[in-house]
């Protein structure tokens, strides 16, 4: 199973009638078992990219191949859950089928097992991304993308939601693709990392991490930010 993204050029035209340039160059492959990860500065055009790989968007110059009948999972920037739908309801919801032994292994996971009956509007913004995470899960996707899922929320908590993605990421042999805005996550829970520029957003680099995710020590992880921040990020 492999992604191939070649995305030469995404425009539109604004309000005032002028034309805006979103994307002009992004091209990458990914792997079945392979979590690559995109960081670029803020506007600079990764959620639209994602919308474009999600087939979401399909006025863009290039082409985007993944397996026939892969299964998509999402999560968004926001939670997206139905106000209501309890917890359980809203994942099963996206998953009927899938199996209480399955459901409960991930509720373990995301320690969602005492909320099952909660409704969205009893939950935190934490607890809330638990639920998105989890109903995505329960796809079984083949192809998982992740839109900035820690986004908001505090360092603690981000750290110990990273640690939970980390476990289902590598309980399921899938493509997973993270879009972040924080380094620590790219380098401890990415494969490849894909920098990009501003907006019209290009590919500068495409930076392949030999240390597998499980193995990599904190000393690992302030290497490759070390490594990271020395790159050349400007645009020729």
């Amino acid at each position: 199973m492999r992604l191939e993204v070649e995305i030469r050029s995404k425009s539109y035209t604004s309000a005032n009638g002028k034309r805006q340039e979103v994307i002009s160059d992004i091209a990458f492959a990914l792997q079945r078992g392979e979590v690559g990860v995109v960081v670029g500065p803020s506007g600079c055009g990764k959620s639209t990219m994602l919308r474009i790989l999600a087939g979401l968007d399909p006025d863009y110059q290039g082409r985007v191949s993944q397996p026939a009948g892969a299964r998509l999972a999402m999560v968004f920037q926001e939670p997206r859950l139905l106000p209501w739908r309890s917890v359980e309801e809203n994942i099963r919801l996206a998953a009927p089928d899938v199996a209480e032994d399955r459901l409960a292994a991930i509720f373990g996971v995301l320690e969602l097992g005492a909320h099952r009956t909660h409704f969205p509007g009893e939950l935190s913004l934490g607890l809330a991304r638990r639920v998105a995470l989890a109903r995505a899960f329960a796809v079984e996707p083949d192809f998982l993308i992740l839109d900035e899922p820690l986004a908001s929320l505090d360092d603690a908590l981000a750290a110990r939601l990273r640690e939970e993605i980390a476990t289902l990421v590598a309980s399921r042999p899938m493509i997973t693709l993270l879009v972040t805005h924080s380094m620590d996550d790219a380098v401890r829970l990415g494969d490849r990392i894909f920098l990009l520029s501003s907006r019209p957003a290009r590919l500068l680099h495409a930076v392949t991490i030999d240390v597998p995710r499980a193995q990599r020590s904190n000393a690992d992880v302030a290497a490759l930010k070390a490594d990271l921040a020395r790159l050349d990020f400007s645009v020729s």
